[in-house]
C-alpha cells in the first residue's frame, strides 16, 4: 500500500487541486458538496466534469450530454487497448480498472514498475483507488469552499497541464525508447493545427496509434530480415 502512495502523491497534490476547481465550479453553478461528491464517485472523467457544469447549467438533454461526454472521454479507449489483458487477469476488479483509467492513472501505470515482492494487481488497484479518492475529496473540499468563501477560480485549470508536464518529464527520463513519446508530440502538433484546438485530441491519438502500428511492424519485418 505505501508503494502505491508513493507513486500517487503527484497526482495526489494535481487532482486536489483541481477537483477543488470543479466542486467551486459546481457551486456555482448551484449544486452542492454532495452533488460533487457523487458525480465525481459515479461519473469521475476530469475534464468531462468540467464539460457538464455547463450542460447542467444550460439545461442540456440526456441524449447531448452522452454524446457531448463520449466525444470528450472517447480517448479513454485508446488507453485500455494496451491494458485490457491485465485488467481481465484482475477478475472482479476488471469493470472498476476500466472505469478509472483516467490520463493521470493510465500515465502512472504504465511507468510503475512493481517490486519483485509486490502483487501488481493490488497495486494497480490501489493506484487507482487512491486517485479517484484524491479527485472526490478534491471536488467536496471545492463545493465547500465554494458555500463558505467567494472563491475566484480564474486560471486554476492550469494544474492539469503542469501535472502532466511531471509526469510526461519522469516517464521521459525512465524509458529507454523515446520514439512513442517523439511521434505522439508530433501528431498531436500537426492534428492541433489542422482541426479545431477542442477536437483535436482524438485525431491525434488515432494518428499516433496508426503510425505507432507501423513503425511496431516494420521493426518486426526488420528483425526477422536480419535474421
Amino acid at each position: 500500500m505505501s508503494f502505491a502512495f508513493r507513486r500517487t502523491v503527484p497526482v495526489l497534490f494535481g487532482y486536489l487541486f483541481l477537483g477543488t476547481a470543479f466542486g467551486l465550479m459546481l457551486q456555482s453553478a448551484g449544486y452542492n458538496f454532495i452533488w460533487a461528491i457523487f458525480i465525481s464517485m459515479f461519473v469521475y472523467t476530469g475534464s468531462g466534469q468540467f464539460a457538464l457544469v455547463g450542460l447542467l447549467s444550460g439545461g442540456a438533454g440526456l441524449f447531448t450530454t452522452a454524446v457531448m461526454q463520449l466525444s470528450i472521454n472517447s480517448r479513454h479507449m485508446f488507453y485500455g487497448l494496451s491494458f485490457i489483458e491485465k485488467f481481465k487477469r484482475m477478475g472482479k476488479l476488471y469493470p472498476y480498472m476500466i472505469f478509472s483509467l483516467t490520463d493521470e492513472t493510465y500515465s502512472l501505470l504504465c511507468s510503475t514498475a512493481v517490486p519483485g515482492n509486490a502483487d501488481e494487481k493490488k497495486v494497480f488497484f490501489l493506484i487507482a483507488l487512491f486517485d479517484q479518492i484524491y479527485w472526490i475529496a478534491g471536488s467536496a473540499l471545492g463545493a465547500l469552499i465554494g458555500q463558505l468563501i467567494p472563491f475566484n477560480s480564474s486560471g486554476v485549470e492550469f494544474a492539469m497541464t503542469a501535472l502532466f508536464i511531471v509526469i510526461f518529464v519522469e516517464q521521459w527520463i525512465a524509458a529507454k525508447n523515446h520514439m512513442p513519446a517523439i511521434v505522439g508530440a508530433v501528431c498531436g502538433i500537426i492534428c492541433f493545427l489542422i482541426f479545431d484546438p477542442s477536437n483535436f485530441i482524438l485525431p491525434a491519438l488515432v494518428t499516433t496509434v496508426a503510425v505507432l502500428t507501423m513503425y511496431r511492424q516494420l521493426s518486426f519485418k526488420r528483425k526477422g530480415a536480419a535474421k
